[in-house]
């Protein structure tokens, strides 16, 4: 099986993380239960999962910042992986999350996404800025969440 991978000759490349106090089917459930997103992340207005179960093929339609995005998924490994990308307004993403157990009932949560196509070469640093700060507080609302559901 072929690893995805971001985009690396992408003109915006982020790559955060941050660790969740909760265990790692909280944080994964939380994370793929892709319909329920706008009840825990503000900055996602819609989310509509073509039909379950998340696997790869699985496509979704999810609306954030005025964005209305198609992604497809291209790659779940249960609990520890997932990587979606597609195309919206002409920018080109590619999103990959990983999930690592800490060992003490704590989850390191990773995610990297690249950017390309001719919106992001007319201002990279300005969406490399806007991406930045989206993929901070989805990890912080995605935190918030797992822990508490956890508590």
């Amino acid at each position: 099986m072929s690893t995805h991978t971001i985009d690396t000759t992408a003109p915006v490349i982020v790559r955060l993380a941050v660790t969740v106090d909760a265990p790692p089917a909280t944080v994964w459930a939380v994370h793929t239960d892709i319909d329920a997103w706008p009840q825990w992340n503000p900055d996602i207005e819609t989310a509509r999962q073509d039909g379950p179960p998340v696997a790869p093929g699985t496509s979704f339609t999810w609306r954030t910042h005025g964005l209305e995005i198609l992604s497809t998924v291209r790659e779940l490994v249960p609990g520890a992986r997932i990587v979606w990308g597609g195309p919206a307004n002409g920018i080109e993403g590619i999103h990959v999350w990983t999930f690592e157990e800490t060992g003490d009932g704590r989850v390191t949560v990773r995610t990297e996404e690249s950017w390309s196509g001719a919106p992001v070469d007319a201002m990279p640093e300005a969406m490399e800025q806007a991406l930045r700060e989206s993929l901070e507080r989805w990890l912080g609302h995605l935190k918030a969440e797992a822990e508490r559901r956890t508590r």
